[in-house]
């Protein structure tokens, strides 16, 4: 009996195994299409013959990339650059204290704060765009990164994220160091952020990837001075055709950046999920 329950043990294994093979493949299967046709010609595009790998790689596109002047991919990327992490460090710095606040008080007010916070969560991203965009407007911050970073700076989302997981920090530890003479912002800064930089990480992991992945707010406030990388994309497909090949070389550069933060920051993003009291 032990010996049949030993083979389905490594039958179910074996069939776990080859399940995660299987789906590790179809998620990787977006990459390698954008991998194969950044350097696949114009010619292989409308072939009726599918290539797993194009017979003449043209790598020479990445540089057309960069040396289009009419283009300029590199401003595009470090436009994308600076608003990815001037957004994510604000949001960690603005979210974090919210959901620190709304985590030590105790009271109907902040019950409220809660439950206002929570309903956001249900309100479209989009429609606040009107009046966020009215606003940015008359503040003059208009093709600026005061205005692609400061009006999408907080996060519903990242407060509620903080705040579950604040709740579940020991207060021992805050309530030791106030007795040692320490003020509130002191406790917060020195005692309670120090250990919770797993959370902290995958919520700027999670915040970072939007960031760099976000169009239409970038395409409401941002012009020529701050046009990124996103945006830049969507120029290669117009309705006279589409851009095949600087599209998908364009999408291989812009996804290196992500795909780097993610490979080192993915740890924390299941350990801030297990931290944050959501499990």
């Amino acid at each position: 009996m032990s010996m049949v329950r030993g083979h389905r043990g490594k039958g179910l294994h074996l069939a776990k195994v080859v399940l995660l093979f299987l789906l590790a493949l179809l998620f990787l299967l977006p990459f390698y299409v954008i991998f194969r046709n950044a350097f696949t010609s114009e010619e292989g595009f409308v072939s009726a013959q599918w290539t797993w790998i194009p017979d003449n790689l043209h790598i020479s596109v990445l540089t057309e990339l960069f040396d289009d002047p009419d283009l300029d991919f590199a401003s595009a990327m470090v436009h994308s650059a600076v608003q990815s992490v001037g957004q994510t460090v604000l949001t960690i710095l603005v979210s974090f204290m919210a959901g620190y606040a709304l985590a030590r008080f105790d009271n109907k007010v902040a019950d409220v704060v809660v439950k206002l916070t929570v309903l956001t969560l249900m309100v479209p991203t989009a429609v606040t765009f009107v009046p966020s965009f009215i606003m940015t407007s008359q503040l003059g911050w208009i093709d600026s990164y005061r205005g692609l970073i400061i009006p999408m700076s907080f996060s519903a989302f990242a407060t509620y994220l903080f705040r579950a997981s604040l709740m579940e920090f020991p207060q021992e530890l805050e309530e030791a160091a106030l007795l040692d003479g320490a003020n509130p912002w002191t406790t917060m800064w020195h005692i309670v952020v120090p250990n919770c930089l797993g959370i902290i990480a995958a919520v700027s992991t999670i915040t970072f990837l939007g960031a760099w992945n976000a169009f239409l707010w970038p395409l409401l406030v941002a012009r020529d001075n701050t046009h990124t990388v996103q945006l830049t994309l969507s120029s290669f497909m117009t309705s006279q055709g589409v851009d095949y090949s600087r599209l998908f070389a364009g999408a291989l550069v812009a996804v290196l950046p992500v795909a780097i933060v993610f490979l080192f920051l993915q740890r924390f993003l299941v350990q801030g999920i297990e931290t944050s009291g959501l499990d």
